[in-house]
């Protein structure tokens, strides 16, 4: 696990013992997974039907939710390297999207440029930076 983080760029931190917050990156997660409409309203059954869940919720976060903190990609096409291509050809469709549809938009279109470095609640100074590096 250690050497996957590694190579994935994740630095491991070590929690303190029934301290809630003290690892922001899994709790971001948590908070997540509680909000996913297919979370139950009611206490699992059994343990398989919670491991079912988180499988699945794994799943979806990894490879079909567009995290907007990496310019609507998902987690996979960022780790594989596709992120990038599929930005660049967000950036020639969605002009063409607005010009043939005016209607749908009120503004410009978004900023699709790959994001370099992800930061978990990212203070003001961070984010003009990424805008500035992205001008």
């Amino acid at each position: 696990m250690v050497a996957t983080l590694e190579r994935l760029g994740v630095l491991p931190s070590f929690s303190r013992p029934r301290v809630r917050n003290d690892n922001l990156f899994s709790e971001a997660l948590f908070r997540t997974l509680w909000y996913c409409p297919a979370y139950p309203s009611r206490p699992f059954a059994d343990l398989p039907a919670a491991a079912a869940l988180v499988e699945g919720f794994v799943q979806w976060y990894n490879y079909e939710h567009q995290h907007s903190a990496i310019r609507p990609v998902t987690p996979e096409n960022r780790h594989t390297g596709r992120a990038a291509a599929i930005l660049t050809q967000r950036q020639v469709v969605y002009p063409r999207l607005r010009q043939k549809y005016p209607e749908r938009w009120r503004g410009a279109t978004r900023n699709r440029t790959p994001v370099t470095t992800v930061r978990l609640n990212p203070t003001r100074n961070d984010l003009l930076d990424q805008e500035r590096c992205a001008a």
